[in-house]
């Protein structure tokens, strides 16, 4: 959570500003936030509050023009601090002062205030910028999808530099809002709730708002020709769905598929609390990505997720990272177990929901069916790396810490935990360890030994350490492969870069 913005006094912000940079002590904010998998992500010396977006994008050209005001406090005496972004900027101010700046690195902008900031500081960021998403790329690679009517903003780690200045990592979370204008005929689409829309000269603007706590890499611009589909959840959260006009056979299947948002997500409140946000939704752009992304209130799925038919566990899957991943965040990436294992875990849920196999047989199906020498025994799920991120281990062995953590203390204790963990940390961000810790403390059970055993240990849990917590120690007869087997392993392209 982000404190209040409270301005220093007149008298005191004069005097500080009086006193030169170097006397003071002033210095550059970090060009990383300080997470080791990824070094240049985010910056150090403020906190984002609130993103304010006003866009303008031309989808025949992939021209994207506007102004992001941030809202920030400085955390430091701060000389000069960065924000990552790509496109073109022309102006930049400080509290309404214009502010000099250059580019560095792969995807940095280096922002230098006429007058140094003091630590507290209460600081207003305008940046005008310009330029072709399309054509910007950072380490080799882009996160901007162009699609034949549009362009789509949406992938993880890093998505925010190709359509707006931000710090960008998960740490700075902060709310939003997204105003953009298209051509008339066009929509734009991004998290939250629409608050308007309105035409003039050919143009027509949406508005959207997302008034909770959000990762940057969570925020997504989607502007194409959708069908859009509105209702309201059981629950009374309001929903808005959007598909590319041009799916093809796939629409039918993605419909089907993403109109049971509403129930999905009052069927995952029973395990995971109330629902975090004050909107739902999905869209489906016609990118030719094969992944999904649990962009906030309104995950993006890809048209591949619904070439073989209709798939809800999909929808489960980005549905359960609205409050592990989206709510409560990593604090470093390499805490992603938290968002991806139980995401995965859901979906071994909604098949015993389903009747298509219980939990304890989808994990003694994994177990089984992986020998010990398989490489996917050797990646951690608690601490993967960064080149091993979204590896099927961290999905699958991951969410069988959990089937070991269910088997070991109950379930009583064990949906106690699936249910309070985000509340206890809800809009912010927490680590694995916080998790074990929090695990203990309402089990009642030293569990230290077993989520290393089942997260840290680079080899297969021997049939010893299986067998304790009911987990099939090997084969035993017949392997037999759960009914929603396939349905779950087509989604393992859900997070593949």
């Amino acid at each position: 959570m982000h404190r209040r913005l409270i301005a220093p006094g007149a008298l005191a912000a004069s005097l500080l500003l009086a006193i030169p940079a170097s006397a003071a002590g002033y210095s550059p904010g970090a060009p990383g936030i300080g997470d080791p998998y990824y070094p240049a992500y985010g910056n150090g010396g403020y906190d984002v509050s609130h993103y304010d977006l006003r866009l303008q994008y031309q989808p025949e050209t992939d021209k994207l023009e506007g102004t992001a005001t941030l809202l920030a406090r400085t955390t430091q005496d701060l000389s000069r601090f960065d924000l990552d972004f790509l496109l073109d900027v022309s102006e930049v101010r400080i509290n309404g002062t214009k502010a000099s700046f250059t580019t560095s690195g792969e995807h940095e902008l280096e922002i230098t205030p006429k007058n140094p900031l003091p630590k507290g500081t209460a600081v207003t960021v305008v940046v005008r910028y310009s330029g072709v998403p399309s054509t910007k790329k950072a380490y080799g690679f882009t996160s901007w999808h162009r699609t034949p009517d549009g362009g789509v903003g949406a992938n993880e780690p890093e998505a925010a530099w190709w359509w707006f200045p931000s710090n960008d990592h998960p740490l700075d979370k902060a709310t939003y809002d997204v105003s953009v204008a298209v051509p008339d005929g066009s929509q734009a689409i991004s998290n939250g709730t629409l608050q308007s829309v309105s035409s003039r000269a050919g143009w027509t603007r949406y508005s959207w708002r997302s008034n909770k706590p959000q990762a940057t890499y969570l925020a997504t611009l989607a502007v194409g020709k959708f069908d859009l589909t509105t209702g309201t959840s059981e629950s009374g959260i309001p929903i808005v769905n959007a598909y590319s006009k041009d799916l093809g056979d796939n629409y039918g299947a993605a419909r089907a598929s993403i109109e049971r948002t509403g129930e999905v997500a009052d069927w995952l409140s029973e395990y995971f609390g109330r629902y975090p946000f004050n909107a739902l939704g999905g869209y489906v752009p016609n990118t030719t990505t094969g992944y999904a992304l649990e962009t906030q209130t309104r995950p993006f799925y890809s048209p591949r997720q619904f070439a073989s038919g209709t798939n809800v566990s999909v929808v489960v899957h980005e549905l359960a990272h609205q409050w592990y991943g989206d709510s409560v965040s990593v604090t470093g990436w390499k805490d992603i177990w938290i968002n991806e294992g139980f995401a995965r875990y859901a979906q071994w849920l909604w098949s015993e929901h389903e009747g298509e196999g219980t939990a304890q047989e989808i994990a003694d199906y994994v177990y089984a069916s992986r020998a010990a020498d398989d490489p996917f025994w050797t990646v951690e799920p608690g601490d993967p790396g960064p080149e091993n991120q979204f590896h099927i281990a961290v999905y699958d062995r991951g969410a069988l810490a959990l089937q070991a953590l269910r088997n070991e203390i109950g379930d009583e204790a064990f949906f106690a935990i699936l249910k309070g963990w985000p509340k206890k940390y809800s809009y912010g961000n927490a680590t694995v360890g916080d998790f074990v810790k929090y695990a203990e403390e309402v089990s009642g059970r030293p569990l230290a030994s077993l989520f290393d055993t089942w997260l840290y240990q680079a080899s297969k849990p021997g049939a010893p350490a299986a067998r304790a917590v009911s987990i099939a120690a090997g084969a035993q007869g017949e392997l037999v492969r759960p009914k929603s087997w396939k349905k779950i392993a087509a989604t393992n392209s859900v997070h593949e870069r």
